[in-house]
């Protein structure tokens, strides 16, 4: 099989790789998409994610999906031909947060396209991925397979807006308009909520996300002032949620929130050292929380995805063949002509 791989700074190139044995419960999937996310684009430019560098060839890629071509011996729950969107979350599933049903927290977890581990646990951006069963979730055959890939993504905004509470009625605020800020957008209009504001530094994005639902966007590239109501000085919104990884979103979330009110915090940030008014924050009785990936939600997103309760469409912005991997990765970095980008195989 080709796979691209990373092989240095900003510089992918596509290359055979071996395809592994399938055990009793193995699953081969033909991957025909994958899409480009922001720990991947890290790897690119930087060929390493926070404290974790690239030690060897490293394939990328945790959002994908395709079709069924070999399954091992004992597999049930698929099926040869069957269309595929693959989980890339791999738990242990015996340690204390496994047992106490916090899988997402687990100890050893292997994520796919991270270098977390040596050797590193390599990706799907490849002709073909071996996996397992309990990995594999079908996708009905009207579901598009670029629609399918949406279904990790998605589960990171199921799983943020689910640590917000009830969202029925809420005003919500979501700083950052890229692909995961708009997947919340649409998770959170799914839940409920009565309008949202979104922010951005970039038109573009602002322009993607009004089209698909956003009540309201403001650009803050000079300033969060058009987040202000006059008539309630203390703060507006009852849920906030920073997708952008950027301190200030973080300011202004905790400024706009009424008393009483929630911030999620889904972003990664490049300086982890971010300094908050906590005055504020007592004074208003704000309640801080943080999300992070997703767990069971990976299978409500598959659901909602198959029957088409969100539209993903609209994000798609582009797609490039594995060979244009360096190509399609400097698209993905650019924020003003690109929203969700995903390589083809």
């Amino acid at each position: 099989m080709r796979a691209a791989v990373l092989t240095a700074k900003q510089s992918i190139e596509t290359m055979s790789r071996d395809e592994p044995a399938l055990g009793p419960t193995g699953v081969r999937v033909r991957i025909r998409a994958g899409g480009i996310c922001g720990s991947d684009l890290h790897y690119f430019h930087h060929y390493r994610m926070g404290d974790f560098p690239v030690r060897e060839p490293f394939v990328l890629g945790h959002e994908a999906a395709g079709e069924v071509t070999e399954i091992g011996a004992d597999v049930t729950r698929v099926k040869l031909g069957d269309k595929v969107t693959v989980n890339p979350s791999h738990p242990c599933g015996t340690c204390e947060f496994c047992l106490a049903g916090r899988a997402l927290l687990c100890d050893t977890m292997m994520f796919l396209g991270s270098s977390r581990r040596f050797p590193h646990i390599q990706g799907m951006f490849s002709e073909t991925y071996r996996t397992d069963e309990h990995q594999c979730f079908v996708v009905p055959d009207d579901l598009s397979i670029n629609a399918a890939t949406f279904a990790e993504p998605l589960s990171v905004a199921l799983h943020a807006t689910g640590k917000a509470g009830p969202l029925l009625g809420a005003k919500v605020l979501i700083s950052g308009s890229g692909p995961i800020g708009s997947l919340v957008l649409l998770a959170t209009k799914l839940a409920g909520a009565a309008s949202v504001t979104m922010t951005d530094v970039l038109d573009a994005p602002l322009k993607v996300v009004e089209d698909i639902g956003a009540d309201r966007v403001v650009n803050v590239r000079d300033g969060d002032a058009g987040l202000a109501d006059p008539a309630r000085t203390r703060g507006s919104f009852d849920v906030a949620f920073d997708a952008s990884g950027h301190p200030g979103a973080v300011l202004s979330a905790i400024k706009y929130l009424c008393p009483g009110g929630v911030f999620v915090q889904i972003g990664t940030f490049a300086n982890p050292m971010v300094s908050i008014p906590t005055d504020q924050i007592m004074v208003k009785e704000l309640v801080l929380k943080s999300s992070f990936r997703f767990d069971k939600e990976f299978a409500w997103a598959v659901r909602y995805l198959s029957e088409q309760r969100i539209n993903v469409a609209p994000l798609l912005s582009h797609r490039f063949p594995m060979d244009e991997a360096n190509e399609a990765f400097r698209i993905a970095s650019d924020r003003s002509q690109s929203m969700k980008v995903h390589l083809t195989f």
